[in-house]
């Protein structure tokens, strides 16, 4: 598949289950991926192939100056910046239960990755796509605003303000040729959420969906592959359910 090809995204995140999943589904469309991470991911990243075609950052999305270095080291390797996918989150170490017991410091660091980190991304990106005219930034929100999750507000409601950061920001930079769409995924159950929710936990999502079977972090790859790709050329502010028809927007 071309679908992507001759464009450069970068991937946050990178290194979860999912953020693999985004690098290699667009390797093998063709794009340059730049792979960023928390963690040094080289090792790991090396098992995908397309080296010509591939660059793993370690960077931190809540420090603006490994978001900038990210964006400076894609320009210096690949020349320009198409994709932003805003990955990275906070999620697997949130605590559940109810709203009245979340410790500020936890309400404060969901937040901070899954907004302000997205903010400050999307940032050190922005002047290059406004130099090329063009740009694409799609952004993960999740499937629980629109169901209102119970027991879980923090992160709920930091992904409901991504939704509305979106569709702001898609006003601002409009004029600069820039898109900006968001992906709502449902549970993607790995190894950690078995472990604190149960099995039970993807049967009773399983149960809600028009489509009856577990979702897998590729399911995500075809829907923000569409978004990067010139297909998607005059869709933005919008947000894409992708959940097996567990709920409609």
């Amino acid at each position: 598949m071309s679908l992507l090809r001759n464009k450069t995204i970068i991937v946050t995140g990178a290194g979860g289950n999912i953020g693999q999943a985004y690098c290699r589904g667009f390797l093998e469309m063709g794009a340059n991926v730049v792979a960023a991470d928390l963690n040094d991911i080289g090792t790991e990243a090396a098992k995908w192939g397309h080296a010509d075609r591939l660059m793993t950052i370690a960077a931190n999305v809540l420090s603006q100056p490994d978001c900038d270095r990210v964006a400076e080291e894609t320009v210096r390797r690949f020349h320009r910046i198409d994709g932003l996918l805003n990955n990275a989150g906070f999620f697997k170490s949130a605590s559940f239960g109810s709203f009245l017991d979340i410790p500020p410091e936890e309400w404060d660091l969901c937040y901070q990755v899954n907004v302000r980190g997205t903010w400050q991304s999307i940032k050190a990106v922005h002047a290059q796509m406004k130099r090329q005219g063009q740009g694409s930034i799609v952004n993960i929100s999740s499937n629980t605003p629109y169901k209102g999750v119970p027991n879980f507000l923090h992160y709920v409601s930091s992904k409901a303000a991504i939704v509305g950061l979106s569709r702001s920001l898609a006003r601002e930079v409009g004029g600069d040729g820039i898109l900006v769409n968001t992906l709502c995924p449902d549970l993607i159950p790995d190894g950690d959420i078995v472990a604190r929710q149960g099995s039970a936990a993807d049967e009773r999502t399983i149960a809600g969906r028009c489509l009856k079977r577990t979702q897998f972090p590729e399911d995500m790859v075809g829907a923000a592959a569409f978004l990067f790709s010139d297909l998607a050329g005059f869709i933005t502010g919008q947000s894409l359910l992708v959940n097996g028809g567990a709920h409609f927007n």
